[in-house]
């Protein structure tokens, strides 16, 4: 598997993910300014002055992190990201996400990650893994509705922006259990 078939514009209906350029800069810094209240239990905060930074290691991601720009219709309603994990060409991470409250319970987050792991099988991968911060049960929530075995917890994983010592759940999805479901 090739990063250039992973990291590729995918589809669904009214739901489009962009590999992040500069043009998508000014709608994201919109949309994350939506929700404040949620950049407190992120790693990083995508809030007023720290967004162009941010952004900037958005486009600068590498191989490492590949992050796309979410749209619905031709609104940037979030941003999500491959983000290196385990052995290449074997499993990735989906990370780095984040959707506008309005979105958020309608379903569209499901198709969202359900049109990325599709894609990732697709390519070859084995396993696609979450990492969730412990205090997020919405986000874990979510991940187990999609069928990902909760692995365990990694304890004082990272320190966040704002200091806390963050715990993180970790979460996967292997090829056989999702095509099989």
């Amino acid at each position: 598997m090739s990063d250039e078939s992973l990291y590729v514009p995918l589809a669904d209906g009214d739901l489009r993910l962009e590999p992040i350029a500069e043009a998508h800069r000014e709608g994201l810094r919109e949309a994350c300014a939506r929700d404040g209240e949620i950049w407190r239990i992120y790693p990083f905060t995508y809030e007023g002055a720290a967004f162009d930074p941010q952004f900037d290691s958005l486009l600068d991601g590498g191989p490492r992190r590949r992050a796309y720009a979410i749209l619905r219709g031709d609104d940037i309603v979030g941003m999500t990201a491959w983000i290196e994990q385990g052995q290449p060409g074997w499993s990735i991470e989906i990370g780095n996400s984040y959707i506008v409250p309005e979105v958020r319970g309608t379903g569209f987050n499901t198709r969202l990650k359900k049109l990325m792991i599709d894609h990732a099988f697709a390519c070859g991968l084995e396993r696609v893994g979450f990492k969730v911060d412990e205090r997020n049960k919405r986000s874990q929530a979510a991940v187990l509705k999609l069928g990902a075995v909760r692995e365990g917890v990694l304890r004082h994983e990272r320190k966040t922006w704002t200091g806390h010592v963050r715990d993180t759940v970790s979460f996967s999805i292997l090829r056989d259990e999702w095509i099989n479901r």
